[in-house]
């Protein structure tokens, strides 16, 4: 069945919070265990190389450290995360302010 206003009317009056609100906390718990998952992710590579940021590591690839391949992949990887959970803390942020 799918998702319909009717649906999210009647959860935000079993639970008494207004539809806005409802929206908005949905939406928060949702990007808030999305950018949980990116960081575990992010962290799981970093910690393949014993680093704690994208740049360590690229200091890592270019001082010879660890060897370039898949180095630059994962950093190329992390970096990526990193874009995503930027757009999620500025989507939670647009989200928190209006409401």
């Amino acid at each position: 069945m799918p998702l319909t206003e009717n649906i999210l009317r009647k959860v935000a009056e079993d639970t008494g919070v207004s539809l806005d609100k409802l929206t908005a906390s949905s939406l928060l718990a949702l990007l808030r265990e999305k950018k949980r998952k990116i960081m575990i992710e992010r962290l799981d590579v970093l910690s393949r190389y014993g680093v704690s940021s994208a740049d360590e590591l690229d200091k890592k690839i270019k001082e010879g450290t660890v060897a370039e391949h898949p180095a630059w992949e994962d950093l190329t990887l992390v970096e990526n995360l990193e874009a995503a959970i930027a757009i999620i803390d500025r989507d939670t942020e647009s989200i928190q302010e209006s409401s």
